[in-house]
């Protein structure tokens, strides 16, 4: 039966495909796909992470005939029994061999997603008792995957990530033969960047706003995504059919087929006009009045750096350098792995700017979902970004040194996150200075990079002298700066349409540090999600931004919108909207 399942507009357009389940376990699962010739030894994997639980349960059915019926009951023993039966089921085993064998999933994720489906059929029966026995194969399972863990290396992110086929070469394979939707009721930055090169067509999670990074990520990947849809993990069935509508951030689930061939037309829409754009690639951005306008990319590896060249970027104007951080269990990485990856972008950029932000993690973006701040009411608040940094002079010393010796091979940008005090400001450039000396000791050569400023918080965007006196450009954080004014969780679904980019506090910000950089000739960029807004474009160039930064594939829609302004014209009707009661109403009237 038809049904749709709301939730946020996170990416636009359109995705369809079979879903694919990523189950929750109190046992922490990889979920990664491996290569054809993995299979075998995934399937041996399973095998023996069975044997070990059925070796065990043996053994404890041996203690029990050794003792007496008051000491071991029956009901233990009859439990042993439908543990043993379930993990010896032939059919049980075949179907998660299935998974591994036909959709590449490594032995964990196959045995997770057999559960999901055995489990939703328990769900389905009349008979209580056997309802009951839901229980019992979670159980297993969950011993299965104990027993597994630890049993073999760990195999890491990155070597998947240049191992694992194309999504073309996936979908033409007879293993993969449709697109496939990804459905979670979170993930964290560090999954989707595992997911990054994987066949995942679209993303569906349970929880999350429009600028949760789990968001934020699915946009640069530009493939459709709707979060905050709520139960979409429970309600939507293991290789169920799906439709994502990014635009409409709706969810259609078992569809028929006059509504898959409604969506199969609009994707072919969405491909025509992404072909008209692409013939605005080599065009400067350059508005009906002759005012030139940089548009800049967005990134969070280094081989992003091809993408955003691909894009038309002139530069790169954030490249988040957290994402080097994450998902390592703690082993964060040393001054000689930073280097080589800020060089590859460096390099990658072919002699355009890139600008690097110095780690930020904390809030909704964890080193690791392990290390995840659950002590603190709210991480958002707590020692995140720069804080975090100065907290760790050694791990912010190692990031520098490697930052500015890649500075040596290109136009480097040093960018720093969530500044809000002077003594933050002077302790930064203390250990900048202190980074510079140590590489002049070891006579290692290193780049000058210029150092600006992210304006994220209001109490920044309220100092802007300050700021302006010792740094040499500004970049507005409107994702957090919006959180910050208006005192929202932006990944908390419950209060995200209080997330308001149009509030007047928020553009009133935006507006004066605008103002007031160019006044002093400093750069100021928009690096958030309003600057990727095309709805907004004409806006923020009527408060008088020239730089805007924004993932690779929103930059040619961004490009158009700026084509077809006259900023001259943008300015007052600009000041209007920023004065009204109700910008968005205001907008909408012009």
């Amino acid at each position: 039966m038809t049904f749709a399942i709301h939730g946020l507009n996170v990416s636009r357009g359109v995705a369809i495909g079979r879903a694919v389940l990523v189950a929750s376990s109190r046992v922490d699962v990889a979920h990664y796909f491996v290569q054809p010739h993995e299979v075998q030894p995934e399937i041996d994997r399973l095998l023996s992470g069975r044997n070990a639980v059925v070796d065990e349960i043996h053994r404890l059915q041996e203690s029990i005939t050794n003792m007496g019926p008051k000491e071991a009951p029956h009901e233990l023993g009859a439990l042993l029994d439908v543990h043993l039966m379930l993990l010896q089921d032939d059919e049980l085993l075949s179907s998660v061999k299935h998974w591994i064998t036909k959709r590449l999933y490594n032995a964990e994720w196959a045995l997770t997603t057999q559960l999901e489906v055995i489990a939703r059929q328990f769900d389905e029966m009349e008979d209580e008792y056997l309802r009951e026995r839901k229980a019992d194969l979670e159980q297993i399972v969950e011993r299965v995957l104990r027993a597994m863990k630890g049993t073999s290396s760990p195999i890491v992110v990155h070597q998947q990530r240049a191992a694992r086929k194309s999504q073309q070469d996936l979908l033409l394979d007879d293993t993969v033969d449709v697109p496939l939707i990804l459905i979670a009721h979170d993930l964290s930055p560090a999954d989707m960047l595992q997911f990054k090169q994987s066949v995942f067509a679209g993303f569906i999670t349970d929880v999350g706003g429009k600028t949760s990074h789990t968001a934020i990520v699915a946009r640069s990947m530009d493939i459709p995504a709707v979060v905050g849809a709520r139960l979409a993990s429970q309600l939507v069935r293991q290789d169920d059919w799906v439709i994502i509508d990014g635009d409409a951030g709706v969810v259609i689930v078992d569809p028929s087929s006059i509504i898959l061939a409604e969506y199969g037309f609009k994707q072919r829409q969405r491909e025509l006009e992404r072909g008209r754009l692409q013939r605005l690639l080599h065009t400067p951005a350059v508005t009906m009045d002759g005012e030139k306008v940089e548009l800049l990319a967005n990134i969070e590896m280094p081989e992003d750096a091809h993408i955003a060249l691909k894009a038309g970027a002139v530069g790169v104007g954030l490249f988040r350098s957290e994402f080097l951080f994450m998902g390592r269990q703690g082993r964060l990485p040393g001054e000689e792995e930073q280097y080589q990856a800020y060089k590859r972008a460096v390099e990658g950029m072919q002699g355009l700017p890139v600008t690097i932000r110095t780690v930020d993690v904390g809030a909704d973006k964890p080193l690791d979902e392990s290390l995840r701040d659950d002590a603190h009411l709210n991480p958002a608040l707590g020692l995140r970004a720069i804080r975090w940094s100065l907290a760790d002079p050694a791990m912010f010393l190692t990031q520098l040194r490697a930052i500015l010796r890649a500075a040596a091979h290109g136009k480097v940008h040093l960018l720093v996150p969530m500044l809000a005090h002077a003594s933050e400001i002077r302790q930064t450039l203390a250990h900048l200075d202190h980074a510079r000396v140590m590489l002049d000791n070891r006579g290692v050569p290193y780049g000058p990079v210029k150092l600006g400023a992210m304006i994220e918080i209001p109490a920044a965007a309220l100092s802007l002298r300050l700021f302006l006196k010792h740094f040499d450009f500004l970049s507005i954080g409107t994702n957090d700066l919006i959180q910050y004014t208006l005192a929202i969780d932006r990944a908390d679904e419950s209060v995200a349409h209080l997330y308001d980019p149009l509030h007047p506090a928020v553009l009133r910000l935006v507006a004066d540090t605008i103002a007031q950089g160019r006044a002093q000739g400093k750069d100021v960029a928009v690096c958030g999600e309003m600057a990727g807004d095309v709805s907004l474009t004409r806006l923020l160039l009527g408060l008088g931004l020239r730089s805007f930064s924004m993932h690779p594939a929103q930059i040619l829609a961004v490009k158009q919108e700026i084509l077809r302004a006259d900023a001259a014209k943008l300015a007052p009707w600009a000041k209007r909207v920023m004065e009204a009661e109700d910008p968005a109403r205001e907008m909408a009237a012009n």
